[in-house]
Order: C-alpha cells, then sequence, then structure tokens
C-alpha cells in the first residue's frame, strides 16, 4: 500500500523504541503571492516583488516588505542570471532528504535585478571553483510544474571566473 507506515518496536534498556517512517500525506495552498512566482517559473520566467515605499526588490517575493511592513503588489521579472553572495558544499547523504548525491552544493543567490537572494541548488560546477561573485544562471526543468523546482539549479555563466 502505497501510504502504509513502516514501523519497528524493539526494546532497549527497558524501553520500547519505535523506529519507522510515517508517511502523511497533504495539501497546502501556496497563497496568492507565492502561486503567481511559481507560475511564472513554469513558464520560465523569474519574478520579484517591488517594494513602493522601500524600491526593495524581494526574490522569492513576499506579501509584506521586512523593511516596512508594506504590502506588496509592484511585480518584476529578474534574471534568469544572477550572482553567487555564499555558498556551502553538502558532504554527506541523506537519501530521504537531499535532491542530490553528495557532494553537491546549495547557494544563494542574487539575481539580476533584485535586492534579496534565493536559495538553491548548484549544478554543472566545479565545487573548488565557487566563489562569493560567481555569476550563474538558472537551468530550468524540461518539463514545469509549476513549482520552486522548476529551477532545477544554477550554474556558472559560460566564462564566468
Amino acid at each position: 500500500m502505497e501510504n502504509e507506515t513502516i514501523l519497528e518496536v524493539r526494546e532497549k534498556d527497558g524501553l520500547l523504541i519505535l523506529q519507522g517512517v510515517i508517511r502523511v500525506p497533504y495539501t497546502w495552498a501556496a497563497g496568492a503571492v507565492a502561486s503567481r512566482f511559481y507560475a511564472g517559473l513554469r513558464d520560465r520566467r523569474i519574478y520579484g516583488i517591488r517594494c513602493p515605499t522601500c524600491r526593495l526588490v524581494m526574490v522569492p517575493p513576499k506579501k509584506t516588505c521586512h523593511r516596512c511592513f508594506g504590502d506588496l503588489n509592484d511585480w518584476v521579472e529578474v534574471g534568469p542570471e544572477g550572482t553567487l553572495q555564499t555558498f556551502t558544499v553538502v558532504h554527506y547523504s541523506e537519501p530521504e532528504l537531499h535532491p542530490l548525491r553528495a557532494p553537491f552544493a546549495y547557494g544563494i543567490i542574487k539575481m539580476d535585478g533584485a535586492d534579496t537572494g534565493m536559495t538553491h541548488l548548484i549544478g554543472e560546477a566545479d565545487q573548488r571553483a565557487l566563489k562569493e561573485g560567481l555569476r550563474m544562471t538558472a537551468v530550468f526543468r524540461d518539463k514545469p510544474e509549476g513549482n520552486y523546482l522548476d529551477i532545477r539549479y544554477f550554474k556558472p555563466v559560460k566564462g564566468a571566473k
């Protein structure tokens, strides 16, 4: 059965230990702002949202400005290129959690035209050559579905150093 719960019970030091995986399928609503952002990704476009007061462009977009708490509704297209602000290389595998086999990298990429960075996977890169300031470009899925992982990963722009 697809949603079957797999559990193992054992005793250790007088205690019963319950170990296993409990699968809890659920559905959630992304909300108006995230839905519009995901629809853009489905169309291979990256959108941010600009604060009318601060002029700050946030990617991913938010409903409220974190600087002045104003409501946001001024959508702007950014990217698909940006600058690597920081990164980390993951050296351990956790198949239930990680989308890639270790070692792999995550980074924060500030898209051209944005003032904030978005966290995402880094692919097609020599991990030893990653550095802050490296120019990156989005690589989209072949068949986008309208979610954050429609961007498969970011890779260095050809010729970027």
